[in-house]
């Protein structure tokens, strides 16, 4: 692996992290984000590396995003894109079905459709949990089939099709990565950064969509890219599919609420908007197995709870009284 990465949703959440982690191993690396929901200010110290070139646009915007990754690959040949643009805010996709069909589905296409022109040989695609829906048990990378209830999972679900539609038409290998929910550093969206920002809105009390009982694995975005550097570096098959997730833990929408509240504004009271699902399209609970990815060598270290704690701490670090 010698040429330059592609990242698309570079500026974002976990993609800004991935941008680091690639430039610290030595590889030369071009982002693409339309910072609709990405921020500069993540980049900014891979701006300050002389291997890092960043196109603001929209992956959408088909000529110009050819026209660009044209001129980066005459100068280093992508060899990898990795494909994590997406609209993340499940709860608006809901509401909105158009955004999941523009944000979610139709970036897949048209990165497969650069993947084509240019071609490029691997595609690495961030995918999710909601592709399963509600399901009873631990859910399994070849169990099926899928029926996700948000717009999110289906648009997800139909990219990873797409995905594996090109892999037989002109990709050479492909990774697939269904996160969980990924908490941490930098995040735009979710429940921490939601709760953080109420509690600096309202300090004395804090509104809970939901019961409360929810409860979902959490995962560090630190060992989200550790997984997915692994995967990338060591799976060996030519579709490559892994749940990742904390082993055997989860966490409840009352501990992350309660742990916010402790962490930003002690005496603020929680109130609760009953029922047990937060917003139309949400999975109130569920359960990975990541025996597939174990099997690889590689674990996280925090467990859900751990990494939620860490995130209530640095989510509330970057946005201050």
């Amino acid at each position: 692996m010698s040429g330059s990465c592609f990242i698309t949703g570079a500026a974002g959440f976990i993609g800004s992290h991935l941008v680091d982690r690639l430039l610290a191993s030595g590889r030369q690396v071009i982002g693409i984000d339309n910072l609709s929901l990405g921020r500069r200010s993540h980049l900014e110290s891979a701006m300050q590396s002389g291997s890092f070139k960043f196109h603001e646009g929209d992956v959408n915007d088909y000529e110009r995003l050819l026209a660009f990754a044209q001129q980066v690959h005459k100068e280093n040949p992508i060899d990898c894109l990795w494909h994590l643009a997406a609209n993340s805010d499940i709860q608006a996709g809901g509401e909105n079905p158009e955004i999941d069909l523009r944000s979610t589905f139709l970036t897949t296409f048209h990165s497969l459709k650069l993947a084509h022109a240019l071609q490029i040989p691997h595609v690495l695609f961030a995918s999710t949990s909601a592709i399963y829906g509600v399901q009873s048990g631990l859910l399994t990378e070849d169990g099926g089939p899928w029926f996700p209830i948000s717009n999110y999972g289906a648009m997800k679900l139909a990219s990873e099709a797409a995905l594996t539609a090109a892999l037989e038409r002109h990709l050479k290998r492909a990774w697939i990565f269904r996160f969980p929910n990924v908490v941490g550093s930098r995040s735009t969206h979710g429940a921490i950064h939601d709760f953080v920002k109420k509690l600096r809105k309202t300090p004395e009390e804090l509104v809970v969509l939901g019961d409360g009982t929810q409860e979902k694995p959490y995962l560090h975005v630190s060992e989200l890219i550790e997984a997915m550097i692994h995967l990338w570096q060591t799976a060996p098959h030519r579709l490559n599919y892994y749940n990742i997730a904390p082993p055997d833990t989860a966490t409840t929408v009352r501990h992350m609420a309660e742990s916010t509240v402790k962490a930003v504004s002690p005496s603020a009271r929680i109130r609760y908007t009953g029922g047990d699902r937060g917003w139309v399209g949400d999975v109130p609970r569920f359960a990975y197995s990541i025996a597939k990815l174990q099997a690889t060598g590689w674990s996280p270290r925090l467990s859900s709870n751990q990494a939620v704690e860490q995130a209530i701490r640095e989510v509330a670090a970057e946005n201050p009284a």
